[in-house]
């Protein structure tokens, strides 16, 4: 049945849109199945989206017709198709009215990813309006709070200097506490790696005790404050609220020094607005752990990991991993810098859209997989800032000297690319970072070709 008559308005102008306030925009990269007409694969989509089916039904009144999504925008060639989603269509809230990301991935990224007439749809970004944006949490904490608890500036307060404990799976209490304290004595942030938990050998209730006196100990030897990212997720909200209220008594007078880490992607959304609205004291930390399987290249459904962030910081994430734009290990290139852009800055045009966030907090870009100390000058040249949290796990065990080393080595390796320096010259000047080259050799000849001759 074609419903473009009813689902489709390619009269609409975007601005006109915008101005007016009472839709969600989205773009998608959606081609039909052969034999299918794109417009009236478009229109279809935007029924299964809002009010209609695939057969006209009796109960359907001109009110309804109201809400519909409409098709605004295709163009066949580049695959591209835009749907003008009015603001009534999404769920509330019935304790505050607020708005949810459940609903607004169930309309824009639900049954329409199934339909039989379309090959592959694909969010690639989306726009809020005014209204929208006063109806989700966003942050309660950012970076600034961790820059202040580390006594830095509240503006520019720079690369925190972080880890994840490894082997990320198969240590017992007392090592894992170990390895926390070697690397607090020369880094600032350490965080679970997303399986973490409360293995049979490692019970939680015994490992986070331990991990408190190692950063009590780190503290005391360094005179520094510390940061622990605890993994809280789970498939119940009353044990992730359980695993959340063990740790902050625990901590106790450090409880501000304690973050909480949920494995957003795989979690949902309802586990990411739980721990926002129950802990809105502590800093939120969004683990993407399986995000790839819908936001990669090469995946032809669901929606961008551009489009994940911008979710992310509507839902009230303090900060989620970005990858490391290929300069680390993970999928990913030079322009992902727009994943960043969108969660920081207050104002940003995206890959469709140009977004206001009107004064809601900045999620903290957290830059991960397989960096070092010789990959951070490229990643922060490709940047254009260093305000972020670096989780370097093999960057900081794997370095010859330690993890402490390891930690010192990133943050001389910042230090470095902000004092505009020649890398090699700087070397010769910071141990730390010099033992980096023997660290990562296979790095360092690729990156810095004469290191060897350089730092004889």
């Amino acid at each position: 049945m074609d419903q473009s008559s009813r689902y489709a308005d390619l009269s609409l102008a975007e601005d006109e849109l915008i101005a007016g306030g009472r839709h969600v925009l989205c773009a998608y990269k959606m081609k039909p199945k052969a034999g299918c007409g794109y417009l009236q694969a478009a229109a279809h989509f935007a029924a299964e989206s809002s009010t209609g089916t695939n057969v006209a039904v009796a109960t359907t009144d001109d009110f309804t017709r109201g809400v519909d999504a409409l098709v605004y925008h295709i163009d066949e060639a580049t695959e591209e198709m835009r749907i003008a989603y009015p603001l009534d269509l999404f769920d509330r809230n019935i304790i505050d009215g607020r708005m949810m990301m459940v609903s607004f991935l169930t309309l824009t990224i639900g049954n329409n990813q199934g339909m039989g007439d379309i090959a592959h749809a694909k969010m690639y970004d989306f726009y809020m309006p005014p209204r929208a944006i006063q109806l989700f949490d966003g942050p309660a904490r950012d970076i600034s709070d961790l820059w202040r608890i580390l006594g830095r500036p509240i503006r520019d307060g720079g690369y925190i200097a972080g880890t994840i404990i490894k082997p990320k799976l198969g240590l017992r209490p007392e090592p894992f506490a170990q390895a926390a304290y070697e690397f607090w004595l020369g880094g600032d942030f350490i965080k679970n790696d997303e399986p973490q938990g409360n293995q049979v050998f490692a019970p939680l209730k015994k490992t986070i005790p331990l991990v408190y006196d190692a950063m009590k100990r780190a503290m005391d030897a360094t005179g520094m404050a510390k940061l622990f990212s605890m993994n809280i997720s789970a498939d119940d909200h009353h044990e992730m609220c359980a695993r959340a209220d063990f740790a902050l008594e625990v901590f106790g007078p450090d409880a501000d020094k304690l973050a909480f880490l949920v494995d957003g992607f795989v979690g949902g959304p309802g586990m990411v607005t739980t721990a926002r609205r129950q802990y809105p004291g502590q800093y939120l930390h969004y683990h993407r752990a399986g995000h790839g399987m819908i936001t990669s290249p090469s995946a032809k459904r669901g929606y961008t990991a551009y489009v994940l962030a911008k979710m992310a910081r509507l839902q009230g994430v303090s900060g989620i991993h970005v990858g490391a734009m290929g300069y680390g290990k993970m999928e990913g290139g030079k322009d992902d810098r727009a994943v960043a852009y969108i969660i920081e800055r207050d104002s940003y045009t995206g890959p469709a859209y140009h977004q206001e966030w009107y004064g809601m907090k900045p999620t903290t870009p957290i830059v991960s997989g397989g960096m070092n100390a010789l990959r951070l000058s490229g990643f922060f040249e490709n940047l254009g800032h260093g305000n972020v949290i670096g989780t370097a796990g093999g960057g900081c065990y794997g370095h010859i000297d330690g993890a402490a080393a390891g930690a010192i080595s990133l943050r001389q390796a910042c230090e470095c690319w902000q004092a505009g320096a020649d890398p090699l010259l700087w070397a010769r000047e910071h141990r730390e970072f010099a033992r980096a080259f023997e660290s990562f050799p296979e790095d360092a000849d690729m990156l810095y070709p004469g290191w060897r001759t350089a730092l004889a």
